[in-house]
């Protein structure tokens, strides 16, 4: 499924907040204890949230091939009117 560029750009934003959320909790010390040790305790998901989101290496490396090679299908309408609808408010 492809998301839209709105919400691409907001899983971007918020994956980047929680990553530097997660580096300041690790370089913080506290005491005698670092912080990343009691992360190593900490529940998975904060761990996942911590390190950001999975990257699929290989289908990023197929579209940088299909757009090279001039393959790669763009909308340009779509892309405007997705441009367009996060700049503007939601009425009502």
């Amino acid at each position: 499924m492809i998301k839209s560029v709105g919400q691409s750009i907001s899983a971007a934003i918020e994956a980047n907040r929680l990553r530097e959320g997660g580096k300041t909790r690790a370089s913080s010390t506290t005491g005698s204890t670092t912080a990343s040790s009691s992360a190593s305790s900490a529940s998975p998901a904060s761990r996942m949230a911590a390190e950001g989101a999975p990257i699929d290496m290989d289908r990023v490396a197929a579209i940088k091939a299909a757009i090279a090679s001039g393959n790669y299908p763009v909308n340009p309408s779509a892309i405007a009117e997705r441009m367009v609808a996060l700049d503007l408010p939601v009425a009502g």
